[in-house]
């Protein structure tokens, strides 16, 4: 088993930054593969930003340039550093491991979920 707990969520202005945190425990050896994903209320979940578990990044075409996912293997933690932030970014926030293969932001293909972080970005 793996738990996540994702902490960083916050309201900020639209334009400024948030740090996502989420730390992993349990069966670390399932944690190679990890992803953002997020959720808004009257939306279906969104993949973010992904590692395959072999040094590739992903990111969803509404993030590029902007958010930013990296980890910390000695922590067990991944991060995901989001700039300019805008307001349809508003969202629960999740952190998932162990992906099964498929299409990586694709939240289905992830074992292990987070409860979430709330970002709330205002204009």
């Amino acid at each position: 088993q793996v738990q996540l707990v994702e902490s960083g969520g916050g309201s900020v202005q639209a334009g400024g930054s948030l740090r996502l945190s989420c730390a992993a425990s349990g069966n670390t050896a399932r944690t190679y593969s990890m992803a953002w994903f997020r959720q808004a209320p009257g939306k279906e979940r969104e993949g973010v930003a992904a590692f395959d578990g072999h040094g590739s990044t992903t990111y969803a075409d509404s993030v590029k340039g902007r958010f930013t996912i990296s980890r910390d293997n000695a922590k067990n933690t991944l991060y995901l550093q989001m700039n300019s932030l805008k307001p349809e970014d508003t969202a629960m926030y999740y952190c998932a491991a162990h992906f099964v293969g498929g299409w990586i932001l694709d939240g289905g293909r992830f074992v292990y979920w987070g409860q979430g972080t709330q970002v709330a970005v205002s204009s």
